[in-house]
């Protein structure tokens, strides 16, 4: 277990660094967008793309992989849709709510911190994972969000819009034209490449900051929330699917898939199911905001995930990795 801590301590030491340096306003909250914006357009792109030009692309196309995470990732979002409906609570906060229990925070946190404790290796069924989420997974949530207006809005038109900003979302693009590189054994030039490889080292410091300065700020604007003071009930279940109940789903879902004869190697298996254990990812509060869902609970459901997977994730690759 110290082993695994020497590990994962400093990547979310480095989370709790960036929340400490908004909270303690050595950095101005109108300054995080400008990292956001740095990590999403540059250097996790950047970084996607030279994992995914290094992994064999047979491992960029594992449907195995693929269609089970899916399985589960669907599984979490329509329980935690069903039991999350009720007078008070819309298909809008429903929905957004079901997304931060099932995304997990691959891109910012889960490829470096994955690649560091497993090696290289793990890139590859976690690039998988991260275009499920992104493509699939929030696509779904956000067109599901719409319905409490489907009569005005339209569902469809939701569909349309979070398949739109799929397109604008450049990490889906890096893992394509990575995966063209891998294919061809095509290499960048020096120069390019030493550009790119600077982009992507910045990545996981960089990231790992920001989320903890997006969790600061979110706690510090959460007076301005318009549905009055949270409760421990309205956020805490939610972390507890994502921390708890999605890594299940994942290791009975994909191990029942294993012993009926998918072939998913027992590599692959263990990323999933660490894939699943991480907390939860901090760009569902941006899309939170963006549709007008309860911005404030999906932030406190990350703070949550973040605060505790620190422990949760470390047992599982303890666990699971022994």
């Amino acid at each position: 277990m110290l082993d695994v801590l020497r590990v994962t301590f400093p990547f979310f030491a480095l989370v709790l660094c960036g929340f400490l340096a908004a909270r303690l306003k050595f950095l101005s909250l109108a300054a995080i967008p400008g990292l956001n914006g740095f990590v999403l357009y540059f250097a996790l792109p950047c970084l996607l793309f030279r994992f995914g030009s290094e992994t064999p692309i047979a491992q960029l196309l594992d449907v195995g992989v693929f269609l089970t995470y899916l399985l589960c990732a669907l599984m979490v979002v329509g329980f935690t849709v069903a039991i999350s409906l009720n007078k008070r609570t819309g298909w809008n906060d429903a929905s957004l709510g079901a997304l931060v229990a099932a995304f997990p925070n691959t891109g910012f946190m889960g490829v470096p911190l994955l690649v560091a404790l497993l090696g290289s290796a793990a890139a590859g069924p976690t690039i998988v994972t991260i275009v499920v989420d992104m493509v699939i997974t929030s696509s779904l949530c956000i067109a599901l969000s719409r319905l409490d207006g489907a009569q005005e809005h339209g569902v469809s038109k939701a569909l349309s819009k979070a398949l739109a900003g799929v397109v604008r979302n450049p990490m889906p693009w890096a893992i394509l034209l990575g995966a063209v590189f891998s294919s061809s054994g095509a290499q960048l030039s020096g120069p390019v490449a030493k550009t790119v490889g600077l982009l992507a080292d910045a990545a996981s410091p960089v990231a790992l900051f920001t989320i903890g300065a997006v969790l600061a700020r979110s706690q510090m604007l959460a007076h301005e929330r318009p549905h009055g003071p949270l409760v421990l009930g309205d956020y805490l279940w939610v972390a507890l699917i994502k921390l708890f109940l999605h890594p299940l789903v994942v290791l009975l879902v994909v191990g029942g898939a294993i012993h009926l004869g998918v072939g998913i190697s027992p590599f692959a298996y263990l990323v999933m199911v660490l894939v699943a254990s991480l907390p939860s990812a901090s760009n569902v509060s941006l899309l939170a905001e963006r549709f007008g869902a309860d911005n404030g609970r999906i932030a406190r459901i990350i703070l949550v995930t973040t605060a505790l997977a620190f422990l949760t994730f470390s047992t599982a690759v303890a666990v699971f990795k022994a």
